[in-house]
């Protein structure tokens, strides 16, 4: 049974989705603040956990960050469905995908059941092992990737995104198949996340973010990897 841990302060919601969840067969945690959230991070170890951005203490964003700094639990945000500028900077506090408020139960569940499935176990043991290009080494087996020596502090969701595009160098990926290949979404996926977490790649492997040699953008085509850039 997988553990989730829901940070909500709204009661409410936290029992509907709490009971919904539960019916799908989940132990799920529950928090009413970031702070709380925080220490049930450490103390329970979910397998993953559900972020509202909207917290009474502190804000759900440095939550969001603090969260990754401690873990690489996959961490699914809420926010409001015309709320773009929270969307984008939720993503980029470290979460790995994201549900609209009103929350629809059915497509929450869908969306963590996928968010479970993606373990760096799934893309591992590819040959090779060990893909290299300028002083970047990745490490499939390991889950590891090294800049200059020094290892790369990348979410999981980061690192399969890295491992997909090393997989097809030198080729053009839409949004489209990088979501069905990293998140694991034909549908429900949206191409925000694509465009979050690359920019939070690119800020962690290239040497100029802004001037990426490594992963351009092809406008109205996607993104190509160049392995030899």
């Amino acid at each position: 049974m997988a553990r989730l841990l829901m940070v909500e302060d709204d009661p409410s919601i936290r029992a509907a989705l709490g009971l919904a969840l539960e019916d799908e067969g989940y132990e799920v945690l529950q928090s009413s603040n970031g702070r709380a959230g925080l220490a049930m991070l450490d103390q329970d170890n979910p397998d993953l956990v559900l972020l509202d951005l909207r917290l009474p203490d502190i804000s759900g964003f440095d939550v969001c960050r603090e969260m990754r700094q401690r873990s690489n639990v996959p961490i699914i945000i809420v926010t409001a469905q015309t709320d773009t500028h929270d969307l984008v900077a939720g993503l980029e506090a470290g979460a790995d995908d994201y549900v609209t408020k009103p929350v629809n139960s059915k497509e929450l569940a869908a969306r963590i059941r996928a968010a479970l499935r993606r373990l760096v176990r799934e893309v591992s043991g590819r040959s090779p092992d060990i893909t290299r290009f300028g002083d970047i080494e990745l490490h499939r087996e390991a889950g590891t990737v090294t800049k200059g020596g020094v290892e790369v502090p990348l979410t999981k969701t980061e690192l399969r995104l890295l491992i997909e595009f090393a997989d097809h160098p030198n080729m053009v990926l839409s949004r489209d198949q990088l979501l069905e290949r990293v998140w694991g979404y034909e549908y429900l996926g949206d191409s925000r996340l694509v465009d979050a977490h690359i920019r939070r790649l690119r800020v962690k492997i290239e040497d100029s973010p802004n001037e990426p040699r490594y992963i351009t953008t092809h406008r109205g085509l996607g993104y190509r990897f160049h392995p030899d850039a």
